[in-house]
């Protein structure tokens, strides 16, 4: 689902005030990691993701592996945090502008 700007700033502006749900440890971004993370994405369809220490390589690898593990949209990355998005298709809970 490709999302369009004005879809992204809005996701990005109700991301500002969530805490991470999902806290990456040495290991990263695991099997098991990336199979919380969709139940995550399930419920909240907006979550933050706190990435594990690394260069900028390392923890793109990680978002990279979490995305293409749970079908789930980058919206946002700032240093170790990232916001990720994934329409629960049953029971849309956020409403997103056209």
């Amino acid at each position: 689902m490709a999302l369009s700007p004005s879809q992204i700033r809005y996701l990005r502006s109700l991301a500002h005030d969530l805490s991470p749900v999902v806290l990456l440890g040495n290991k990263g971004a695991s099997e098991a990691v990336v199979k919380e993370l969709g139940l995550a994405l399930e419920i909240h369809e907006l979550v933050k993701v706190k990435l594990s220490g690394g260069d900028k390589e390392d923890r793109q690898a990680q978002i990279d592996t979490l995305t293409r593990g749970t079908g789930a949209e980058q919206i946002h990355q700032i240093g170790h945090v990232v916001v990720l998005f994934r329409r629960n298709t049953d029971e849309p809970k956020i409403a997103l502008p056209r």
